[in-house]
């Protein structure tokens, strides 16, 4: 099973006939079983791609190109298929879950909806989390703790894709690396296709031998392969530039220095 982006664009429009471009002739393929994570910085089109695979647009939002589950399903029965064909782990976990009631009835309760086949427990089992937990509500948890707990929540239908939207804003960069190696792992051991947008790029310091990695500059995907190349030997001027951004002691040091704006391509410019 593979996630497949076709030319896909998406255009919001912002009042007075103007438009956004979010997307622009956006390729990517996400394999079952190799976790594909998508850096780039803010503003770059990373959430809108998250966004337009989990069917979570605006409706004023304009799609074209084509978005498919291949032995599954394509956009826009994907879209409504959400939760059982597409997990979604969102930005800020304390959105998924209702302040007022515990963990364990509120994961009952969307394995019933999404008619999943494990229990609560088990779904906190996989995700490394103590069975105590079920009779907690969500602010007796750490940030940790309930980012575990909302990509349970998005397993609960056992979708053969999840999608997580920068799932380490929230978090410490020692949790930051959990939540990244756990969203890793449910490609690697649990054989799924998942697909991680994300600035930290150093958050992915112990996943990218296994893991491709595509980067998005300025609503277009620039540049995508396995990710230990990517990080070691960039091949596009903004790859160079955003790595370059890094601590110095940072995930991967660069093999030559960054280019000067002078060298680069003349509709590049960081940060626009």
């Amino acid at each position: 099973m593979t996630l497949l982006l076709e030319q896909v664009s998406v255009r919001i429009p912002i009042g007075s006939g103007r438009e956004v471009h979010a997307l622009t002739d956006v390729d990517l393929v996400a394999a079952r079983g190799r976790p594909h994570f998508v850096i780039g910085s803010s503003g770059s089109g990373k959430s809108t791609l998250c966004s337009t695979v989990t069917g979570l647009l605006p409706d004023s939002a304009r799609f074209s190109g084509t978005v498919t589950v291949t032995g599954a399903c394509t956009a826009p029965e994907l879209w409504k298929r959400r939760g059982r064909t597409v997990g979604v782990v969102p930005q800020s976990a304390m959105t998924c879950f209702t302040p007022v009631r515990k963990l364990g009835g509120q994961l009952a309760e969307t394995v019933r909806f999404l008619r999943g086949e494990r229990s609560p427990r088990e779904l906190l089992d996989l995700v490394g989390l103590e069975a105590g937990a079920l009779a907690k509500y969500p602010h007796e948890l750490s940030g940790g703790m309930l980012q575990r707990a909302a990509i349970a929540a998005a397993i609960a239908g056992d979708p053969p894709v999840v999608v997580a939207d920068e799932p380490t804003s929230a978090l410490d960069p020692e949790r930051s690396r959990d939540a990244v190696a756990l969203l890793a792992g449910l490609a690697l051991r649990q054989d799924r296709v998942v697909l991680v947008a994300t600035h930290d790029i150093e958050a992915l310091h112990d996943v990218t031998e296994d893991a491709d990695l595509s980067v998005v500059f300025a609503s277009r995907v620039v540049e995508t392969g396995p990710a230990d190349e990517v990080l070691t030997a960039p091949r596009h001027p903004y790859t160079r530039d955003l790595l370059a951004a890094l601590p110095e002691n940072g995930l991967h040091p660069l093999p030559h220095p960054t280019p000067s704006l002078v060298d680069l391509p003349a509709d590049y410019r960081y940060g626009s």
